[in-house]
């Protein structure tokens, strides 16, 4: 159950302009809403994925050669034990 507050009823007034064939059915009104949040959220996690894809991608090996063979053993010589 949700308390229809001024922003949800603010909501749902642009969405029966948006669907004026549920005008009159605010829990019509309210399902369509959350099921169109969800494809926005649902597409957005999907960009953010991709960008951080093709981040890794564009920087893979860009780090090639910068340390040497045994860099790791000498950095844990300097750790307590």
């Amino acid at each position: 159950m949700i308390t229809e507050r001024e922003e949800v009823a603010r909501a749902l007034d642009a969405a029966a302009r948006r669907w004026p064939e549920d005008r009159h059915h605010r829990s019509r009104l309210l399902i369509r809403l959350l099921a169109e949040e969800h494809r926005a959220v649902t597409e957005q996690q999907g960009r953010l994925v991709a960008a951080r894809r093709a981040a890794v991608t564009r920087t893979e090996g860009s780090l090639t050669g910068v340390y040497g063979p045994g860099h790791l053993a000498d950095l844990r010589q300097d750790w307590p034990a």
